[in-house]
C-alpha cells in the first residue's frame, strides 16, 4: 500500500512564528503603559468572533 502525502495548504507552526516575530518588532522599546494599550487594541479582532 502506497502512502500519500498531502500538502498542507495552512502550516501553524509558520505562521505564529511570523506573527510572533511581527509582534515583537512592533512592541520593542515600549513602555508597559504602551504595551498593553497595544494588546487592547489588537485584541479586538479575537472578541469579533
Amino acid at each position: 500500500m502506497e502512502t500519500k502525502i498531502k500538502e498542507k495548504q495552512f502550516d501553524t507552526v509558520s505562521f505564529f512564528r511570523k506573527e510572533k516575530e511581527r509582534i515583537a518588532k512592533e512592541t520593542e522599546g515600549m513602555t508597559f503603559e504602551q504595551y498593553k494599550s497595544y494588546i487592547e487594541k489588537h485584541r479586538k479582532w479575537a472578541d469579533k468572533k
